[in-house]
């Protein structure tokens, strides 16, 4: 006997269909001249030609491009999951006053919006010469930890006390507890944290192009000025955005399995 099919399953093939557009329209247009565009957004291209790849690769400065977002994504989340995990274990595990507010204050901070800061805090940048990728990592990490920081406290709080004692009396230090002991015990919230902060660092362009100068310029810096340049010309445009999207796809399939089992674990839990 045959199954019927769902108004379920028809609304989810629908909304499927809907979500994939964008992308369709995106890889087939990249693909097409200008003249082909414009006498027809939803057909299939002539023919296959990657001239418009290569003159945005090249235009692009694509493996410059590419180097620099991966390096400031790369040590940005890096150090984010590892100062906030510690900040998270301490004021976790020290029951005070002055920890209870210190937690107030980082929660506190995520109501505040970069665009009240933003003008004094590239001021201050500039006067001690971090106007640079180390000056943006380091404004990552300032603007990152205070959610991160108040997940990993979230989590301390379904770790048991006893690991810390019985760690105590068998001679290790805090330092050995919280590295051994404590951290791999948190590694779904640290695949939670390093997936928000990977997708707010890697797709952020407002502080990038408050720090960054063009040569240093990360992916969406980049296809900002390459717009600017390719405004009319979309055929150019649309094979720049394919490149830029890609170094995405090919991270999520590489680490799908760790993000799926990372959550899936937070989950159970």
């Amino acid at each position: 006997m045959k199954k019927k099919i769902s108004w379920v399953e028809i609304l989810g093939l629908i909304l499927g269909l809907l979500w994939i557009s964008p992308f369709y329209l995106m890889i087939v247009n990249a693909f097409k001249s200008r003249n082909e565009i414009f006498s027809g957004v939803l057909g299939l291209p002539e023919s296959l030609s990657l001239d418009n790849f290569v003159q945005a690769w090249q235009d692009l400065n694509f493996i410059n491009s590419l180097t620099n977002s991966l390096i400031i994504s790369v040590i940005s989340v890096a150090i984010i999951i590892f100062f906030s995990s510690m900040a998270g274990y301490a004021l976790a595990r020290n029951k005070s006053k002055l920890s209870a507010v210190l937690l107030l204050m980082f929660v506190a901070a995520m109501l505040i919006p970069f665009q009240s800061v933003m003008i004094p805090l590239v001021s201050l940048f500039s006067q001690v010469g971090m106007l640079n990728q180390a000056g943006l990592i380091f404004m990552y990490l300032g603007f990152g930890c205070s959610l991160s920081i108040f997940l990993y406290h979230g989590a301390m709080t379904g770790i048991s006390h006893s690991l810390d004692e019985a760690a105590l009396i068998d001679g290790a230090n805090k330092w050995q507890i919280f590295i051994y002991i404590i951290f791999p015990l948190l590694k779904p919230i640290s695949v939670t944290v390093g997936i928000l902060n990977t997708i707010w660092i890697w797709n952020d362009y407002l502080l990038p192009s408050l720090v960054l100068s063009e040569s240093s310029a990360t992916i969406p810096l980049q296809m900002f000025f390459f717009f600017g340049q390719y405004t009319t010309q979309w055929h150019l445009a649309l094979a720049g955005l394919v490149l830029a999207v890609i170094p995405v796809v090919i991270g999520y399939f590489l680490a799908q399995k760790q993000i799926i089992a990372g959550v899936s674990e937070g989950a159970v839990k």
